[in-house]
């Protein structure tokens, strides 16, 4: 469900971004019947079963796969251990460079990949590894067996590491309102629209996620307090280069997300929390 709502707190399509989604609907044949634009962010939730060729895209004559559909959207693959780990590989590189090539002996096509990956996995094969009430009944090694289905370089590529634990039945059933989707997107629009103005002058730059390791040096500028937070980080999680971006890119969001115009300690920390599967001895 939360997977599901994800595109209702995302800005609304731009005209150009509404456009390449139309094109890439309608080369894969997928643009509903009398539908001219595509005009809300697609949503794609393919079976763990999946080809690496549905996935990334593919065949005699090359079409678009899944992550091209979900181009200027949302990619959802549930249960994530269960996908092939061939399938999770083949994403690594659209990932960084937000497109897939195709090569055929005859043709090299290019389709347009800018997707928000979103995952869900349980914890453990019987699904109570770390749960405050119930003990895990796995045997010794296989919550580390389970995890090592996804590779490091892949989870190092995901900004976010959310651990849910369980709802207490008085929350499930308390009839206390809940945050609106549209007071959500509100705030996700006027951090865009700081991000447009920031990246004003980069063609084919507006948003955060999309800022090189250069830029994230001009743009990402922490205090001494904050330096010394990620230090600690880094040193203690043993974190990689590609993390340290990720997090600097976070903490930016989160910032905007704040309406702060610089990134404080505390914008920090909260990204930092968000890489709980490179916790050390996190799996047992």
């Amino acid at each position: 469900m939360l997977a599901k709502r994800l595109p209702t707190i995302l800005p609304p399509l731009t005209l150009q971004e509404a456009l390449e989604t139309t094109k890439i609907h309608s080369v894969a044949g997928k643009l509903p019947e009398n539908s001219t634009l595509v005009s809300k962010r697609p949503f794609r939730s393919p079976h763990h079963t999946i080809s690496d060729v549905a996935l990334v895209g593919g065949g005699g004559i090359p079409q678009p796969g899944e992550i091209s559909l979900a181009h200027n959207g949302v990619l959802f693959l549930d249960e994530l251990p269960e996908f092939k780990r061939t399938v999770l590989e083949v994403m690594r590189q659209p990932m960084e460079e937000r497109r897939v090539t195709i090569s055929r002996a005859k043709v090299a096509v290019d389709f347009p990949a800018s997707f928000m990956l979103m995952a869900s996995m349980n914890p453990c094969p019987c699904g109570y590894y770390n749960h405050p009430e119930r003990e895990c009944t796995c045997p010794p090694g296989t919550v580390q067996k389970y995890l090592n289905k996804i590779s490091g370089p892949l989870l190092d590529r995901i900004d976010l590491h959310v651990e849910v634990t369980p709802v207490a039945f008085n929350e499930l059933s308390s009839i206390k309102p809940a945050e609106y989707s549209e007071n959500i997107r509100t705030r996700v629009i006027a951090a865009r629209e700081m991000q447009a103005e920031r990246y004003k002058n980069n063609t084919g730059i507006y948003c955060n996620a999309q800022m090189s390791s250069k830029m994230l040096k001009e743009i990402c500028i922490i205090n001494t307090v904050g330096a010394n937070l990620l230090k600690a980080a880094m040193e203690k999680l043993n974190l990689s280069a590609r993390a340290y971006d990720r997090i600097l890119k976070v903490s930016r969001t989160i910032a905007d997300l704040a309406q702060s115009a610089e990134i404080k300690p505390e914008h920090l920390a909260e990204a930092i929390q968000y890489r709980s599967l490179d916790r050390e001895g996190w799996a047992g």
